[in-house]
């Protein structure tokens, strides 16, 4: 609620009814996204009890189709200052000079489920090859996390499969825009020169991602070069921290990004990385 209030107003109009804040629609989406629960079932559970909505100041539970509108209403750009104002609550690195410290990052993507169909289903099930049916189609989630707080400081979303590489200077500038970034560690999908060059002029850190585009015996140059010259593997280490960013969200949240147009579950999927960077901030609330 104290996130959703600092960058949300109260009401979108004049003439709204008045019924329910928007911070009051934000929280409840984030804890939707928490518990994994559908826009019906959010309606039941508050509707059930009356400890929850007294937490989150509301008369009554808000019908399922008030929820879907919001969410059909809310602005990217909303979800990103959400974001941003979870991470500016989030526990400080100060050095020895009271300012600070340069973030260490790692830029990763994972896949998630665009609805709450089985596997198991999707491995029976035979399409007329008789081959078992597979995912054409995903919602790949993109993100750079700030690997000594464990929270999501940049994300993106979009359809998979998807060559992310392009994706990386946006996110790090969004990132860059919370925090100053020390390090960007990142897999082989973002190995690009470009991608060093941003990173090493424009925000003035180390980028580290390893040369593996292309063939051995090619002759590569710049920061690829030395890359495959001299790796540092052991700060690179650090980068297999997303990958428990990942299992934590899949695991304690959800995996799935429901809707039925991509629009949907791209909200539904920058939605998780805010209840992520919530639930993360437990500890510093209580």
């Amino acid at each position: 609620m104290e996130v959703a209030q600092a960058v949300l107003p109260d009401y979108r109009t004049k003439f709204s009814k008045r019924t329910f804040t928007q911070p009051q629609l934000l929280a409840v989406l984030c804890l939707m996204r928490y518990e994994d629960w559908t826009l019906r079932k959010t309606e039941v559970r508050l509707a059930e009890h009356g400890e929850l909505r007294s937490a989150l100041g509301l008369r009554k539970a808000p019908d399922h189709t008030t929820l879907y509108r919001f969410l059909r209403r809310l602005d990217e750009r909303t979800l990103v200052a959400a974001l941003n104002e979870s991470v500016r609550c989030a526990p400080k690195r100060p050095d020895h000079h009271e300012r600070e410290l340069a973030a260490t990052v790692a830029v990763d993507a994972t896949g998630l489920a665009p609805g709450t169909i089985s596997t198991f289903y999707v491995r029976r099930t035979q399409n007329r090859g008789g081959e078992p049916m597979l995912w054409r189609k995903w919602l790949k989630w993109l993100v750079v996390v700030d690997t000594d707080r464990q929270i999501v400081l940049a994300q993106e979303a979009c359809s998979g499969p998807y060559n992310g590489s392009a994706m990386l200077r946006p996110l790090v500038d969004a990132a860059h825009e919370v925090t100053p970034l020390g390090a960007v560690l990142a897999d082989a999908e973002f190995d690009s020169e470009h991608n060093h060059r941003h990173v090493r002029q424009q925000l003035a850190a180390v980028s580290v991602i390893p040369a593996k585009r292309g063939k051995v015996t090619w002759q590569v140059q710049g920061n690829r070069a030395k890359m495959r010259a001299a790796f540092p593997r052991q700060l690179y280490r650090r980068r297999a921290l997303v990958e428990s960013v990942f299992s934590a969200v899949k695991r304690k949240l959800s995996a799935r990004a429901p809707g039925r147009t991509l629009e949907m579950q791209r909200m539904q999927a920058l939605l998780l990385g805010l209840a992520y960077n919530l639930y993360r901030l437990r500890p510093c609330l209580v």
